[in-house]
């Protein structure tokens, strides 16, 4: 395949994007209701096995009385949040984190609306792609009744794909890991090691600063992990036929040729490893949000099904990349007492097989307390 060029960061198109700021957007949707089917397919797509998501007749018997989704379910219900991006075409979008702050559970059932504003630009040099624009927006999600259900700020940062691609400096393998059998078996038991906490209360006050959360172990990374995702949470740029077609006329910018010509979007970088070379990264990588809600499983796991993750916020520090493992870990900060509310803060970070930490964050989340109330909002 010919090495396309591909468009650069200039300062009128900054400029023309930079006058947006604070103003509403469009944003659209791959899920507007949480139905027990939307539900278990977003668990499945990241891996999460806790049966407040799957088993209907369980969640009746919690504190919640009906099924939940997992929280960062509502990228499935908004593109923006997702990484979907305006602005500067031509120029590469990776998604690099998000900071979720939820006022309610999604229950089974919720129909789920959002208000998306562009909320700043940021010049940043980085590493990666030299120049880059970290471009942030900040959704806000409602129900069915105009309820507040959640605000969360998600952030790409855009980057010149040529710049990437002839700079670059890569802080990972350039090439993808190839397991032995015994490294295999020691991933399995990593996942039967998982820990969902479930029906026991995890108090607050039996909570110590510095434990450590079960950690949970995602990957192998493959195409069929991208797809899995994708079937949850839907993509951004990923249509057929007609609709494909369509999308290229109106957006020139995503028909990117593929070996045999055919216009695909710049989304295949994670699954297309050509394709992510053009972009400067040694191989396909995962989905951002999709790391994120790793994280968010790590958290309510441990909280339990009596607590409640009321914030998580997430910078997606390297790629995650074909072949990689990624162990999902934690460790409480602190707790308090704040307004009679019992909250405990969690320092949150993911590394892969060969040490690299590749997430960094924290979580702050309600517990029940041996005095009475405290999880639930």
């Amino acid at each position: 395949m010919t090495t396309p060029r591909f468009p650069r960061i200039t300062e009128e198109a900054v400029e023309e994007l930079r006058r947006q700021i604070g103003m509403e957007v469009q944003d659209h949707f791959f899920v507007r209701v949480a139905t027990e089917d939307a539900i278990r397919n977003f668990a499945l797509g990241i891996g999460d096995p806790n049966p407040l998501w799957h088993d209907r007749e369980y969640a009746k018997r919690t504190r919640w009385g009906s099924l939940l989704a997992p929280p960062t379910f509502l990228y499935a219900t908004s593109r923006v949040a997702s990484g979907y991006v305006g602005g500067l075409p031509g120029v590469h979008a990776m998604f690099a984190g998000s900071h979720f702050r939820w006022r309610q559970p999604i229950r089974e059932g919720t129909r789920v609306s959002t208000r998306a504003r562009l909320k700043d630009l940021v010049l940043r040099e980085t590493r990666f792609a030299g120049r880059s624009i970290q471009q942030i927006y900040e959704v806000e999600f409602f129900d069915q009744e105009g309820q507040l259900l959640c605000v969360a700020d998600s952030w790409c940062f855009r980057t010149e794909r040529d710049t990437a691609r002839e700079r670059a400096k890569y802080g990972q393998s350039a090439s993808p890991h190839v397991y032995t059998d015994d490294e295999l078996r020691a991933i399995m038991e990593d996942y039967e090691r998982e820990v969902v906490r479930g029906a026991e209360p995890r108090y607050w006050e039996d909570v110590q600063v510095g434990e450590e959360l079960t950690p949970v172990v995602k990957g192998p990374m493959c195409p069929t992990t991208s797809i899995a995702f994708l079937l949850g949470w839907g993509g951004l740029y990923v249509r057929a036929h007609r609709f494909a077609f369509e999308q290229y006329r109106r957006h020139p910018a995503l028909a990117i040729p593929n070996a045999q010509n055919v216009p695909e979007p710049p989304e295949r970088v994670h699954w297309d490893s050509e394709m992510a070379r053009l972009v400067g990264v040694p191989a396909a990588y995962d989905y951002g949000p999709e790391r994120v809600s790793w994280m968010g499983h790590l958290m309510t796991n441990w909280v339990g099904d009596d607590g409640f993750l009321e914030e998580l916020y997430v910078e997606i520090r390297y790629h995650n990349i074909m072949g990689d493992t990624t162990w999902c870990k934690g460790r409480v900060a602190a707790k308090e007492m704040g307004g009679g509310i019992p909250r405990v803060r969690c320092d949150i970070w993911a590394h892969n097989q060969d040490g690299i930490v590749t997430v960094r964050g924290y979580a702050v989340a309600r517990l029940p307390s041996r005095q009475g109330g405290g999880g639930r909002p």
